[in-house]
């Protein structure tokens, strides 16, 4: 059970990164709800400092899903 949840989160992980990594760049970021709602939010939003923080989010959680894949859970860690 414990390798069956640690593969889900790692896609979960993946999954998520990668619409992190991406969706900042797409017309959808440009054209939703919340700045059609917000408008003061607008340059905010689409500042690219800001597109590329999120994007480096996903690059953040594809990086902990590939190293959660990796990781040996039987393995020993010595303590100093």
């Amino acid at each position: 059970m414990n390798r069956l949840l640690r593969v889900l989160l790692s896609l979960d992980f993946l999954l998520l990164g990668v619409l992190l990594l991406f969706l900042p760049w797409l017309g959808l970021w440009e054209h939703n709800y919340f700045l059609s709602r917000f408008p003061q939010m607008i340059p905010y939003i689409l500042n690219p400092y800001v597109r590329g923080a999120v994007s480096g989010l996903g690059a953040l959680d594809i990086v902990m899903a590939v190293g959660m894949l990796r990781d040996d859970p039987t393995r020993v860690v010595a303590q100093n």
